[in-house]
């Protein structure tokens, strides 16, 4: 007779308190239920993105306000979601409503700048220490632009991405994004596999693939393309894959091999930038790259996108070399979101964010090691993670070995005691808002330590 192991024991344990908290959740969830049935006649798919589209069933929202979002169906939740990194301003902050109902009155569009783009170009030039800006209105435009300008500045076509890495949904991008392990190949070739359909492999081909925090596969992809090479984009703090930190001298030994082959390096800060500190992680890791990708967080909830870089690169566009463009590039009430944002998040906003981080992250470790969970926290500036893993996390491979399961009871234990977390499981994070309060951070431990009780009992 087959032996019984404690894996065992634990899987049929997660699969049982899945049950469970599947029924309790839609139990609760009727409204949204009956509005998705509703949404499926004139909604392909029944939402407005793919990604809203999750297990155990899609969540319609009524409204939000400060740190809590309400749902169709009545119910309270801290919002910890933030829209995917969004709302690190809280949902009707004052001073993002204030200048709102100031601008708009004064025109919502006219293709043509305003005084407020020049404030808001000066001051991401002093947070990212990077001097010329331009803007856009989402995270792939920011992405999109920094692959042409890389290729424009360099008159190269390959760029470098990492394996697992999302920058957004246009065709350079969508190469090796959250693929299967049979997928991705050998872990000293990875494969350059599309990410969805429509994408032609003439386009993929020029995204070559390197892994997270390795230097050396870098150095050969150079080598291999030597002098074909016009780039490469990452985050500086993977956070499509739970959270995984770049080890120690990763970021500027990618610089100093780019450069020393004449081609580029780009942060790609939409989810990092301001959630991380005031000037992303480009200035909290101490490594400034040739270009920096912003949006989600920096439009206070509009949205917004942004590109900077430095005066050599950025003279490719200046020049005219590359045309970087768009009809609501600058919306005036984009930018005066923007302004209220960067205005709102000074130092006493950090330390405030830095004091909900540490009582989440003490909260859960503790509860980690009380419940002997096989996990451990991930957590920088206002995001974090719970991590279901004993060993930390170095690369999107070992992210893929990480036991979803866990992270499902997690999402399913919080969402049903009122704290909304993102729907995708262990790829992402919890975000704090400016406008969460302890109490808010503690329903998250609280919640955790729910799970984990339950889990052992």
């Amino acid at each position: 007779m087959a032996q019984v192991t404690d894996t065992d024991r634990d899987g049929a344990r997660l699969a049982e308190l899945i049950e469970q908290q599947q029924a309790i959740f839609l139990a609760r969830q009727t409204k949204s239920a009956a509005m998705l049935a509703r949404a499926e006649k004139s909604l392909a798919g029944g939402g407005t993105s793919s990604w809203q589209i999750a297990r155990p069933q899609m969540i319609w929202v009524s409204h939000g306000t400060g740190s809590k979002v309400y749902d169709v169906d009545g119910m309270e939740y801290v919002d910890m979601h933030g829209g995917y990194g969004v709302s690190l301003m809280g949902h009707g902050h004052p001073a993002v409503v204030k200048a709102l109902n100031d601008r708009g009155p004064l025109g919502t569009h006219f293709a043509q700048p305003t005084e407020d783009a020049i404030w808001c170009g000066e001051e991401l030039a002093r947070r990212w220490r990077l001097p010329l800006w331009r803007f856009g209105n989402s995270g792939t435009e920011a992405t999109m632009d920094a692959f042409h300008l890389m290729r424009a500045h360099t008159g190269r076509d390959y760029v470098i991405k990492i394996e697992g890495c999302y920058h957004g949904h246009h065709d350079s991008a969508m190469v090796s994004v959250a693929n299967a392990v049979d997928e991705i190949g050998p872990a000293d070739r990875p494969a350059q596999p599309a990410a969805g359909s429509g994408l032609p492999k003439a386009i993929t081909d020029l995204t070559l693939i390197a892994p997270f925090n390795n230097l050396a596969y870098v150095e050969k992809l150079l080598t291999e393309y030597n002098g074909q090479v016009a780039g490469m984009i990452l985050e500086p703090i993977m956070m499509n894959a739970g959270i995984i930190p770049p080890e120690d001298g990763y970021l500027q030994g990618l610089k100093d091999l780019l450069h020393a082959r004449g081609a580029l390096l780009a942060f790609d800060e939409v989810k990092t930038g301001l959630t991380v500190g005031p000037g992303g992680a480009t200035v909290a890791l101490g490594v400034t790259p040739d270009i920096v990708c912003l949006a989600k967080a920096i439009g206070g909830g509009i949205p917004c996108g942004a590109i900077g870089g430095t005066a050599e690169v950025m003279k490719t566009i200046a020049d005219g070399d590359y045309d970087q463009v768009g009809t609501f590039n600058g919306n005036p009430l984009t930018m005066a979101t923007v302004k209220a944002t960067l205005e709102t998040l000074d130092d006493a906003a950090y330390d405030h964010l830095d004091e909900l981080r540490r009582i989440a992250v003490e909260g859960i470790e503790k509860l980690i090691a009380e419940y002997d969970i096989p996990a451990h926290v991930v957590a920088v500036g206002a995001k974090g993670a719970v991590t279901f893993a004993t060993e930390e996390v170095r690369d999107y491979r070992g992210f893929l070995a990480i036991d979803d399961r866990f992270s499902n009871a997690h999402w399913l234990y919080q969402h049903n005691g009122g704290v909304f977390l993102p729907p995708w499981g262990k790829a992402e994070q919890w975000l704090f808002s400016v406008q969460h309060i302890a109490e808010d951070a503690q329903r998250l431990v609280d919640n955790f330590e729910a799970m984990a009780r339950a889990f052992r009992a």
